[in-house]
């Protein structure tokens, strides 16, 4: 797919005129003349152009550096003709940028060097400056200027998912001192989550003012919670997120993983596109969300290690299932693996462009 570089004298807060983008009709609940394709962790992780540029470099090093951080989130493109390009970064930008003394482990994740869990821990978290991702906005700028008719998704993390870091420390597999420290100490709780949503939408902010098509609000690890427990503790500080940039009119994708029972209070909480994991069908889902939604998945990204004839059979499948919605993006339902090869990822978006 040639990218055709987009200059314009106009500022960079004006988005590109792409009403007839099919990533963004889809999300309008429209129904384009292909089924829309962007892969979560796209940017990144199986390219072997994204190691090459990478070596030597520190992830969180390039996601502040504007013109690697544009160059990443442009290769994906390039390969793979997707419908949508997603910016390069990672959720925990917005906590190193404002301060904080977190990395990302290879082979771990995101660590954080003093675990949050106490009011003094909660009252020292730094308040995050937009000049503080002005480096990043600079990249998305970038972005606009070469992504052509390409729409840009920018994204954040969602304030249970930052709070799960900070508090465990790390990744977690049961998120155990989160959900104790929810329960024990709410008011706690909720002023952690409430100045975590407002990083959060600084951080969104500062993509869309920048140019950026649409968001995806990543709440990665809201499937450990049961509902009760999300529409108490999470869907009050998402909705704050999310309800901050309705006035920017993007779309807004809301994605978690394991979240099948949490369809509905995920879309309350301001959702344009509901993003959906491998574990429900897409018809189910949307049974689920009333009959009526626009929705975002659904491939198992295990699968992208299967023999062609049993991926192109799920890609077939999932495509028809999408049809139950108003609109269907197709993705994954979770991120690409690192060791994808990235010719499989290509051979999906030419599939489901072709149904």
């Amino acid at each position: 797919m040639e990218i055709v570089p987009q200059l314009s004298s106009s500022p960079a807060s004006i988005r590109r005129d792409l009403g007839e983008a099919p990533f963004l009709a889809a999300a309008r609940g429209e129904r384009p003349a292909r089924t829309p394709v962007w892969f979560m962790r796209q940017a990144g992780r199986s390219l072997p152009e994204y190691r090459k540029l990478r070596e030597g470099v520190a992830m969180l090093d390039a996601c502040f550096d504007p013109e690697m951080l544009a160059e990443i989130t442009l290769q994906p493109v390039r390969r793979h003709g997707v419908d949508a390009a997603v910016l390069f970064s990672d959720i925990v930008v917005p906590l190193k940028a404002a301060g904080l003394d977190i990395d990302i482990v290879p082979g771990t994740g995101p660590v954080v060097a003093e675990p949050v869990r106490d009011l003094a821990a909660v009252r020292a978290l730094p308040v995050l400056e937009p000049e503080q991702v002005a480096r990043v906005a600079e990249g998305v700028g970038l972005l606009v200027e070469r992504l052509g008719t390409t729409p840009l998704i920018g994204f954040a993390g969602a304030p249970f998912t930052l709070a799960s870091y900070l508090i465990e420390g790390g990744p977690s597999r049961n998120h155990e001192h989160t959900k104790a420290l929810m329960h024990s100490e709410p008011a706690l709780w909720h002023e952690l989550a409430g100045r975590l949503a407002d990083m959060a939408l600084t951080f969104l902010r500062a993509q869309l003012d920048a140019g950026a098509d649409a968001i995806q609000l990543f709440d990665s690890w809201a499937g450990a919670l049961s509902e009760r427990d999300y529409r108490e503790f999470v869907l009050p500080h998402s909705a704050k997120v999310l309800d901050g940039v309705a006035e920017y009119g993007v779309p807004r994708i809301h994605f978690g993983v394991g979240t099948g029972e949490l369809l509905v209070a995920m879309r309350e909480a301001g959702a344009d596109v509901v993003g959906v994991d491998w574990r429900i069908p897409l018809d189910e889902a949307v049974r689920r969300l009333g009959g009526s939604a626009v929705v975002q998945g659904n491939l198992d990204p295990a699968l992208l290690y299967a023999s062609w004839p049993v991926l192109e059979a799920e890609v077939r499948r999932i495509v028809e299932e999408g049809r139950a919605a108003d609109g269907h993006i197709f993705n994954l339902g979770h991120g690409v693996l690192p060791g994808v090869e990235p010719e499989v990822l290509t051979r999906v978006a030419e599939l489901v462009h072709s149904l």
